[in-house]
């Protein structure tokens, strides 16, 4: 049986063992995507566009999704205060009773699966889930070239910022670092990554470009989001950059701190040399021919 093969037939088998394909899920007269909906609207509501880029829907068929929730009484539909244009969607009060059902019979659903299982499977089927599931987010994975200066770019740099004050032995002071200003990192002086699951910015990375060599700066991914292989992903395209604007050297510093960051340049080809720069927080220097 070949790897296509396999994946079609681990889909058969898990859309039937969890209910997907019965009209009534969970015995709750509606479909599943109608009771996911309202798992992703949540007890304190959300956006209507968040919920529709999270699951990945159309938005025809998000909107039929909807209006069904809304003729059961289970959600209401608002123009967002700040504004018209954003609509919003909240879990009115049978709404989060239903929520709660739907939680138990759920929970019901999963423990069912399990029962049957000996100890050593049990084990065997939750680690092999986890690895599902971590693959299948990484494939959704995206990357995106943004102005520095963007909302998805300033909130990654301020989390990456706080990661490092608190990870490093005194702190950290960008303004005491190596700049990487949004003009140096904005084309064709450089060029910032972003990282995404869903529209949600979970990484970033930057490009800075010189005429002999390039610099890689501010990479950093979401703590949630780790063990994904963003960081290698956002490496990779930020080398693809490069290469596309022939430039043949990068060169990149890192702190000791930042172990896993170490590993990952030595694992993807880049060699330790000699401190090429004065940077006050750096331990480490890697460059890598491309």
């Amino acid at each position: 049986m070949n790897d296509i093969s396999i994946v079609r037939k681990f889909n058969r088998t898990v859309t039937q063992r969890i209910g997907v394909l019965d009209a009534q899920f969970l015995g709750r007269h509606r479909s599943l995507g109608a009771s996911r909906l309202l798992y992703e609207i949540g007890i304190s509501g959300a956006e209507v566009r968040d919920v529709r880029s999270r699951l990945g829907l159309d938005s025809g068929y998000m909107s039929r999704l909807l209006r069904t929730l809304e003729a059961e009484g289970l959600i209401i539909m608002r123009s967002s205060l700040n504004d018209a244009r954003v609509r919003t969607v909240s879990l009115t009060k049978d709404g989060e009773r239903e929520l709660k059902v739907l939680d138990v019979l759920s929970d019901e659903v999963a423990g069912s699966i399990l029962e049957p299982l000996s100890e050593k499977q049990r084990r065997r089927l939750i680690e092999g889930m986890e690895i599902v599931e971590k693959m299948l987010t990484a494939g959704l994975i995206v990357m995106e070239v943004v102005p520095p200066e963007s909302r998805d770019a300033r909130s990654c740099i301020e989390s990456y910022f706080a990661e490092l004050n608190d990870r490093f032995e005194d702190g950290f002071a960008p303004g005491d670092s190596i700049s990487a200003s949004d003009s140096e990192l904005t084309p064709p002086n450089g060029y910032f990554v972003v990282a995404r699951i869903h529209d949600e910015a979970i990484g970033c990375g930057a490009l800075k470009c010189y005429p002999d060599h390039g610099e890689i700066k501010r990479m950093w991914v979401s703590k949630t989001c780790r063990g994904l292989g963003a960081g290698r992903k956002i490496l990779s395209y930020l080398e693809h950059i490069a290469r596309e604007k022939h430039i043949p050297l990068l060169r990149l510093e890192t702190n000791k701190a930042l172990t896993e960051a170490q590993a990952m340049y030595r694992s993807s080809g880049y060699e330790e040399v000699v401190a090429f720069n004065n940077e006050r927080y750096a331990h480490y220097w890697f460059q890598k021919h491309i």
